[in-house]
């Protein structure tokens, strides 16, 4: 019997149902801040990735799936969704055109690595790529395109954390005081970060290992050589998140897995079930990539949100469907599917029994979908022109007329 490799999935049943949710929202989340849609091969020549992520990010060192075509060419399948969209963006002539321009897409990527939570080898991206827009305000747009987009989901317990890592001038000089420091401190680094320290010292930041992190602590601070020019981007950064309500963190050893970002870094990151932080998307500000990559200068900064982990959350919320409708006693199904029928056309996502289960197992059934109410038609709801409705988050229980379920169902819905 053959299996699915490993670190993949297949997406079915209830699954999929939050997959269409979740690409429905960011399509008209794009679309209303004036996004156009981008799509670009699954495979690109393997120097692209080589040149815009970095020779010394994991991604180019351990994790791309690299393959030689028949005509002897080195080919990656697409690890990250930025730099293809750049290339697209030169190839195809689009910074000859107007700008600011923006795109999205939603597509599959592929990273060799140790499977994880939410984490897969084969996995999905929400993101956005905003060309020619050197303003702060087009970082702070992303960043709330981010945050609302798990608002719109319902997802809980998510906060942005954001950084400035600063131009190439400024980062020259921290890097070299934190190799200074890392050098010191060598014989109690992990063996990536001794690594690290000879190819890209600011990666270390960006180190799990909890001793690194005891030691990093005492690391200089990279907002203490930030430029003038940096130092006010990131300001107005904060300014315009606060003045639009947008909660965040400054976190100062992020530096994000890319070595194209500059100045702007940020992540959304949320508590899965154990109350760990998990990181289900991020980005930042990319101002030299466009032109490194054979273009004309130009202001870059964009976003990508992890598809999978977010729908892992939000299993973990058990947020599945609005309604379960429910028969009992001698109340024939097709009286309980005209109703279902009556709010799925008012957008509510409905399931019905369709079978001869007791009441019991399908208060079961709709607790286990995962439904927020449980409607039950029985004999004296018949005759009365009533329903009862459960609310299986409160245990609250009422008896409505049945020509208020709408309203009741939309007044009672968080």
């Amino acid at each position: 019997m053959y299996k699915k490799p490993k670190g993949t999935r297949d997406i079915f049943g209830l699954s999929i149902n939050k997959w269409h949710k979740m690409e429905n929202i960011a399509v008209d989340l794009a679309k209303q801040f004036n996004c156009s849609e981008i799509r670009t091969p699954t495979f690109e020549d393997s120097s692209l990735y080589l040149r815009s992520v970095g020779e010394s990010s994991d991604i180019v060192t351990k994790e791309m799936y690299l393959f030689e075509d028949k005509a002897k060419r080195q080919m990656a399948l697409r690890p990250e969704g930025t730099a293809g969209v750049v290339r697209a963006f030169i190839e195809n002539g689009l910074q000859n055109q107007p700008l600011p321009q923006k795109y999205y897409y939603i597509g599959n990527n592929f990273r060799y690595e140790n499977p994880q939570v939410g984490r897969y080898r084969e996995f999905s991206q929400f993101g956005v790529e905003c060309f020619g827009n050197e303003s702060a305000w087009a970082d702070v747009e992303m960043m709330q395109m981010c945050s609302l987009f798990v608002e719109k989901l319902g997802l809980k317990n998510t906060k942005l954390i954001i950084n400035s890592i600063g131009c190439p001038n400024c980062r020259k000089l921290f890097n070299q005081a934190l190799k200074e420091f890392a050098e010191r401190n060598k014989d109690k680094l992990c063996e990536d970060c001794k690594t690290r320290t000879n190819k890209n010292p600011m990666r270390i930041l960006d180190c799990k290992n909890e001793n690194c992190q005891k030691i990093l602590q005492n690391a200089p601070k990279l907002k203490d050589f930030l430029c003038n020019d940096c130092k006010n981007h990131f300001d107005m950064v904060k300014y315009g998140l606060e003045k639009i309500g947008v909660n965040f963190e400054v976190v100062e050893n992020l530096v994000r897995g890319f070595d194209y970002y500059t100045k702007t870094v940020f992540e959304v990151v949320a508590n899965n079930i154990d109350g760990k932080p998990l990181s289900i998307g991020g980005g930042g500000r990319y101002d030299n990539l466009v032109e490194e990559m054979g273009g004309m200068p130009t202001n870059c900064v964009g976003f990508a949100m992890g598809l999978d982990r977010i729908v892992l959350l939000l299993n973990e919320q058990n947020e599945n469907i609005d309604v379960y409708l429910s028969n009992a006693g001698n109340v024939e199904i097709s009286d309980i599917y005209l109703i279902a029928n009556n709010l799925r056309e008012q957008g509510f996502s409905v399931e019905c029994n369709l079978t001869n289960k007791s009441l019991k197992k399908q208060f079961a059934f709709a607790s286990k979908l995962g439904a927020n109410f449980v409607c039950v038609l029985g004999d004296n709801e018949i005759k009365n022109k009533t329903i009862t409705v459960k609310n299986l988050k409160t245990k609250q229980e009422n008896q409505i007329e049945l020509k208020s379920l709408v309203e009741y169902l939309k007044n009672n819905t968080n």
